[in-house]
Parts: C-alpha cells; sequence; structure tokens
C-alpha cells in the first residue's frame, strides 16, 4: 500500500486525482496510476489500467491469483473489472462514500448476485489515504477553475 500511496503522489504531480494502485500476481508486480487527465481517458482509473497490463502480460484475462492494492475504494465502474478478471483480492485504503462499490455508495464487490467471489480487505492506511485525497480536493476548491470566470463559480 505504501507504493500504492508513492504512485498516488506521482497522479496528483501530473494533475490527476490522487490514485495509485499496484497489482500483485505471482512474480508479475505491475504498479498504476491514475491518468485520467494525462491520456485524456475516463477509464484511465489506477484499477482499470493495472488489470489491462496484468492481463496483457500473463495473455490471460483470468488474473485469479492477483491481489490488487489501491488507495481508494473502487468505482463501480472498476469493481466491474475486477470482478470480471477474477482477481482473487482487493486491499484499499480510503472509503468513497460517493462513488465506492464496497459499500460506499455501492455494494458490488461483496454482493451474492455477482459471478465472481473475492476477499477484500478495507481502511488499509486509511487516514494517510484519506487525507492525501482530501488535501488535493481541498486545493482545487480553492483555485478558480481554468476558463471560467470566479463569479460564475
Amino acid at each position: 500500500m505504501r507504493r500504492a500511496i508513492e504512485l498516488a503522489a506521482i497522479a496528483q504531480e501530473a494533475g490527476d486525482v490522487p490514485i495509485g494502485a499496484v497489482l500483485v500476481c505471482g512474480d508479475l508486480v505491475i504498479e498504476t496510476k491514475n491518468e485520467k487527465e494525462a491520456r485524456p481517458d475516463p477509464t484511465a482509473h489506477a484499477e482499470m489500467l493495472a488489470i489491462h497490463e496484468a492481463a496483457r502480460r500473463t495473455g490471460a484475462w483470468r488474473l485469479s491469483e492477483a491481489t490488487l492494492y489501491v488507495t481508494k475504494e473502487p468505482c463501480v465502474m472498476c469493481a466491474g473489472a475486477i470482478v470480471a478478471a477474477r482477481l482473487a483480492r482487493v486491499v484499499y485504503g480510503a472509503r468513497d462514500p460517493k462513488g465506492g462499490a464496497d459499500g460506499g455508495a455501492f455494494d458490488y464487490l461483496r454482493s451474492p448476485k455477482t459471478n465472481h467471489r473475492l476477499a477484500v480487505e478495507s481502511g488499509v492506511l486509511e487516514a494517510e489515504t484519506a487525507e492525501q485525497l482530501q488535501s488535493f480536493f481541498r486545493r482545487k476548491r480553492a483555485k478558480p477553475q481554468e476558463g471560467i470566470a470566479e463569479t460564475t463559480l
């Protein structure tokens, strides 16, 4: 999780939301960060990039031996990819009450209705990962958005 936090800081420096992920599958270690702004691509979440790269490098879409470490509770899109890829385990830091898919806003990762069950561990280094996200958004809200007059905000 510490490495995922470092990757999140790199994402933040690049102007992306600070979310980092590390996917471990046997000897394979994939390190990714949010790149929605950098690409630009709305699906370029750290989790999606890690799953895509792991599948590419292993030559298999089933990643049933993999553990994904991510700094924030996965969203519905990422949770869908996690289940579809048959990951064994997800470990994350900060909860996301507005968009998380492990009980934050939705209950997808642990839903008995999905076709795959996985282990989920939440709250790992939660204070640190939550502060990383909260400070990013505090700074973002404090600055006027480019191209928009302050009076229209």
